[in-house]
């Protein structure tokens, strides 16, 4: 009992340590923050709010915040759109090559950001849309669709098939299966997919990097830019903003339906 009891705490105390170290970083960015200091320094000197109002009063990283959340919330909507329905044909049609379709529309996620972002900018600039609305949101479709669709697709494959069957059987026609029971029975998965979706266009700066070229600004290729000639806090602000914005989601994903049923049974 001694042994086990041993064993049982050092079971603790290593997941303590794994969650210490890879929460570290995330965790520093608070403290950072609230730094007095001209230039990023641990511990810091003295702790001010400067660089929350020094953020509020950079017009260029506003500018950069509302195109990020306005470019994710298009990006989500238009992932929801083309990938529920794509989810429900293969999830529930049986035909050759089907796991073979499945994926080559899942390849992106294999493939490293810099290639993708680079095949990307090969094939949009000849067709004039590196700089664009309509680029960004392709680009940004490009890495949100597979995300979607494995969500999607694992969602779809815990639900009960034979209630839409029964449904069938009693007459009700294909679309009305789809409103009235299946799409229903997907609503945690969809709920995962969005929030998903969210947080990966919001954050993404590789492809970003490659196609928002001088014209559109946007939060990740800022701050990237940002860094490059700077060293004060005002990072670590914007950081510790994203950070608790992350957070938010998973909250209310939490408080709508909870987490766990949300993500995957």
């Amino acid at each position: 009992m001694m042994l086990q009891g041993l064993i049982r705490t050092f079971q603790l105390l290593a997941i303590a340590a794994i969650l210490a170290f890879l929460l570290a970083p995330v965790l520093l960015v608070f403290p950072i923050s609230f730094s007095a200091d001209a230039y990023v320094s641990w511990p810091p000197s003295g702790w001010s709010t400067k660089w929350y109002v020094a953020l509020l009063e950079n017009d260029e990283m506003l500018e950069a915040f509302r195109n990020s959340f306005l470019l994710a919330l298009y990006v989500t909507v238009l992932t929801l759109l083309i990938a529920t329905p794509a989810a429900v044909a293969l999830a529930r049609s049986t035909f050759v090559g089907r796991d073979t379709l499945i994926s080559i529309f899942t390849a992106p996620l294999l493939l490293p950001s810099i290639v993708l972002g680079l095949a990307i900018l090969i094939i949009f600039v000849g067709q004039g849309l590196v700089g664009t609305w309509p680029g960004m949101i392709l680009g940004h479709l490009v890495i949100t669709l597979p995300y979607a669709l494995r969500v999607l697709l694992t969602g779809l494959g815990t639900l009960p098939m034979f209630v839409e069957d029964a449904a069938g059987t009693l007459g009700a026609h294909p679309l009305t299966v789809f409103r009235r029971i299946t799409l229903p029975l997907m609503t945690p998965a969809l709920v995962a997919t969005g929030a998903l979706s969210f947080i990966v266009s919001f954050d993404e700066v590789v492809i970003s990097l490659f196609i928002a070229g001088t014209q559109l600004k946007l939060l990740p290729v800022s701050l990237y830019h940002y860094v490059e000639s700077r060293t004060d806090p005002l990072v670590a602000a914007v950081s510790a903003i994203m950070v608790l914005g992350t957070l938010l989601i998973v909250l209310i994903m939490e408080r709508a339906m909870g987490l766990r049923r949300t993500v995957a049974k």
